[in-house]
């Protein structure tokens, strides 16, 4: 008996969470969104998603095209952030590693900011700060290696024995093992052997950031 294949309907949760996706890789709001597509503020508000009495209301095809104008996005862009949304992925801003030491990637909070930064398609974490570093060269042979990706989540509780990546008030950039973390300092663990652990005064630590997960 021949298989039955199974046929993907399209959401109405996909649709909207693709535009809320828009506006973030934008830098702006639902709101902010229609408001620089020519559209009424209230247009994309979640308050305007559902009506009264319980019946989903969906963007028409003229806002959708609006906001891809908007943020000079193409159809295909849309198209891929419905998919991230059905398989639970979010895109989130990416740097190689060899570029986080340049200076004007990061704010002050250890969050991405500025140009140069591209972009990939990963599993959700739950934190909208996420980003993605490509690690470059075998210096953290054998837990990384050249081309792997690291997702890194400021929003998330670092505890002993995680994998963090860190810039120093000096703007060096490194990625260690937290061993230890006291009001004063913190003593990390080198991923490779080869080099040693480093301990810093906790003032020496512009912002520090867990890694929650490794694309191989």
């Amino acid at each position: 008996m021949a298989r039955q294949k199974t046929q993907r309907i399209l959401t109405h949760a996909q649709v909207w969470t693709a535009l809320d996706r828009l506006a973030e890789r934008a830098g702006m709001s639902p709101s902010g969104l229609a408001k620089r597509s020519g559209l009424d503020a209230t247009t994309f508000n979640k308050s305007k998603r559902v009506t009264g009495d319980g019946r989903e209301r969906w963007p028409s095809t003229e806002s959708v095209s609006k906001a891809l104008a908007a943020t000079n996005s193409s159809i295909e862009t849309f198209v891929q952030l419905i998919g991230d949304s059905a398989r639970g992925a979010q895109s989130v801003p990416l740097l190689a590693l060899a570029q986080v030491g340049d200076g004007g990637h990061f704010d002050d909070a250890g969050l991405p900011a500025g140009k140069g930064w591209g972009e990939a398609a990963l599993p959700s974490t739950g934190d909208e700060h996420t980003y993605a570093l490509e690690i470059s060269g075998d210096a953290m042979r054998p837990a990384y290696r050249d081309g792997d990706i690291v997702v890194v989540s400021p929003g998330t509780a670092i505890r002993r024995g995680d994998r963090v990546v860190l810039m120093t008030s000096d703007g060096e950039v490194m990625i260690k093992e937290l061993k230890r973390r006291t009001a004063r300092q913190l003593e990390l663990e080198s991923l490779n052997p080869a080099e040693a652990d480093r301990t810093l005064d906790a003032d020496d630590v512009a912002w520090i950031a867990r890694i929650v997960w490794v694309s191989q």
